[in-house]
């Protein structure tokens, strides 16, 4: 066998065996009441947006494409589901302090204004997830009203404090 040969049959190899291995799904089959659409009211338009564009990465129940069976690119859209949530997770937004909520939200704004969220990566193959002009004004819109809510409460509790 010459040499090409080999390096094709071990590719091939390598390629079935990964097969066998596989990441746990982020799948929790439940609405957790530290998400985001449980502790701040969320309008249906708004709801929808973050449901088609977000929740894939920025959750714990993503829904997984059919491409997900594949190896290596089950562990590629793992890599970038935990690397999102990690940054973000809707569903755990609770946890976050009200002054890290505050920077979440804005984060999403200033990425969904600069047009680097959703990932372009993601967008190429979940062609519903892009986002109009319309779309990112809603987001940003809601976002905004969310922040200065947040900041009220946070103000009306140092001013409590300071009593």
């Amino acid at each position: 066998m010459n040499k090409r040969k080999t390096i094709i049959l071990i590719v091939v190899v390598v390629l079935i065996v990964i097969q066998f291995f596989r990441p746990d799904r982020n799948y929790s089959g439940r609405v957790s009441k530290q998400s985001i659409t449980q502790l701040y009211p969320i309008p249906d338009n708004v709801n929808r947006i973050i449901q088609q564009s977000c929740v894939n990465c920025h959750s714990n129940n993503t829904d997984y494409p059919w491409y997900a069976n594949v190896q290596p690119l089950d562990l590629w859209l793992n890599y970038h589901i935990e690397k999102g949530k990690s940054q973000l997770n809707l569903d755990e937004f609770g946890k976050y302090t009200s002054s890290q909520q505050i920077n979440k939200l804005r984060s999403m704004k200033d990425q969904i204004k600069n047009g680097e969220m959703p990932l372009w990566s993601y967008t190429l193959v979940h062609k519903e997830a892009r986002l109009s002009k319309s779309e990112k004004d809603i987001l940003i819109n809601w976002l905004d009203v969310t922040m200065d809510s947040l900041n009220t409460v946070q103000q009306n509790k140092y001013l409590e404090y300071l009593k």
